[in-house]
């Protein structure tokens, strides 16, 4: 009988099928979290200063600025970069906030809440590798310096986003 070659023909097909999501995948670029690319203890340094600077930054110039109206306790929660694993071109970096308006209910006392998130995306130019990012953001004012590759900050960017 030929049962036995059109077994191992099925047997190869199926195998095929199940490893081709596999194969297409190994090929995409990956993306990953800045720390999970960066090698160097100066490398992470330099982040972890960016990320502090930033939210001083931040909170130096909400009460005058972002901090307005109804939301006047806006906290910067995170800021979260993707990088491609091979190259650290940088894929997008958000900055997320939130804030929250609370009102006594005087008849009965409760706490009404109000909450407001923001996913802020600043305005990266494409092709910015990660080092280029923390390099031109290095100081004490990096909500205001240039951002590479354009002619705004992430201050302004974030004009546009709260």
């Amino acid at each position: 009988m030929h049962l036995r070659p059109l077994r191992a023909t099925l047997g190869a097909l199926l195998l095929a099928a199940h490893l081709a999501p596999a194969a297409a995948q190994s090929t995409r670029p990956r993306y990953v979290d800045p720390l999970e690319y960066f090698t160097t203890d100066a490398q992470f340094d330099a982040w972890f200063t960016l990320t502090t600077q930033l939210r001083q930054n931040f909170d130096d110039v909400c009460g005058d600025t972002f901090c307005e109206g109804d939301y006047s306790n806006i906290e910067s929660l995170r800021l979260r970069c993707s990088v491609l694993q091979d190259s650290g071109r940088i894929g997008r970096c958000v900055w997320i906030f939130a804030a929250s308006n609370e009102d006594i209910d005087r008849a009965f006392g409760r706490i009404l809440v109000q909450t407001q998130d923001w996913e802020c995306r600043l305005p990266i130019a494409s092709d910015t590798g990660i080092d280029a990012l923390m390099a031109a953001l290095a100081g004490d004012s990096p909500l205001f310096a240039m951002l590479p590759g354009t002619q705004t900050t992430i201050y302004e960017g974030l004009g546009d986003c709260l």
